[in-house]
């Protein structure tokens, strides 16, 4: 008789609406691994429990999404050295003695999204990412890696975005100001790391910070175009790109981490956007 398959899973509140089941779903049968991945609708007061759960019954891993990564955080017996750094966990393994590892895949997604998948330059560049919340914490370390001129972090709150700057700093060269600031001039990149997309709202981002030569990235992600992404064509940016490699491509770093072998991307990607 088989074993039964490992169990792995995504928590968030709400979670209706995650890609990931189908994802990894194509990854597993892809590298061939008995696994079975469930979607897991936990409101925040029930989070530690049903991960502590999950765990103690025999689950491998999970993917955490909005609005647990900061809670993952605290409840990891440890953290990969990239997690801690983002202050946010969106992916959790078992290991040991039921010793809880947190880490954090998001900027390597983004990463391999913008250099393999949408062959956008990020060394020598300029950069603006818009929000100074955990979506930005997530990926600076890792965009910075990569030696860009320059990234401007711009928020509604100039404050917030300034002492995300300050934590950062020593990786690069980082500022942080407000969406009105005179530092903002045009830029090569702009990366959208809010949720107004998520929300259906549009950004009050100044339009001179786009030229014909800017690339604009929407982490969010959707069948239709995001109003970031009409915004940006419509002042006839160079290219306007949405998440979902970036999606595909963490999800892949996160099997990666579970199942120690690295699916490929460009099928599963494929799939995704033609569903």
């Amino acid at each position: 008789m088989s074993a039964p398959p490992d169990q792995y899973g995504v928590v968030g509140h709400p979670v209706a609406h995650s890609w990931s089941p189908f994802i990894h779903g194509l990854f597993a049968r892809q590298t061939e691994q008995a696994m079975v991945y469930r979607r897991f609708d936990v409101p925040p007061a029930k989070f530690r429990r049903h991960v502590t759960h999950f765990f103690l019954h025999g689950g491998r891993g999970l993917n955490v999404t909005l609005p647990h990564k900061p809670a993952a955080a605290e409840l990891a017996n440890e953290l990969t050295p990239r997690a801690e750094r983002a202050g946010a966990v969106n992916t959790l393994l078992i290991q040991g003695e039921n010793e809880i590892l947190g880490d954090n895949t998001d900027g390597e997604g983004l990463v391999r999204d913008l250099q393999d998948n949408c062959r956008v330059p990020v060394t020598a560049t300029r950069i603006l990412i818009v929000g100074a919340g955990g979506a930005t914490r997530g990926v600076l370390a890792p965009l910075l890696a990569l030696q860009p001129s320059e990234i401007v972090i711009a928020n509604r709150t100039a404050a917030r975005a300034s002492a995300l700057a300050r934590e950062f700093a020593e990786l690069g060269n980082l500022i942080g100001c407000g969406l009105d600031s005179a530092l903002l001039t045009e830029f090569d990149l702009i990366i959208n790391a809010t949720s107004a997309s998520t929300n259906g709202h549009a950004i009050a981002i100044p339009e001179k910070l786009v030229s014909a030569r800017t690339i604009c990235y929407d982490m969010a992600y959707s069948k239709e175009k995001t109003p970031f992404v009409r915004w940006a064509e419509s002042l006839g940016c160079a290219r306007a790109l949405q998440g979902w490699g970036m999606l595909v491509e963490q999800a892949a770093e996160s099997f990666s981490v579970w199942r120690g072998i690295r699916p490929q991307t460009a099928p599963v990607l494929e799939a995704l956007t033609a569903s």
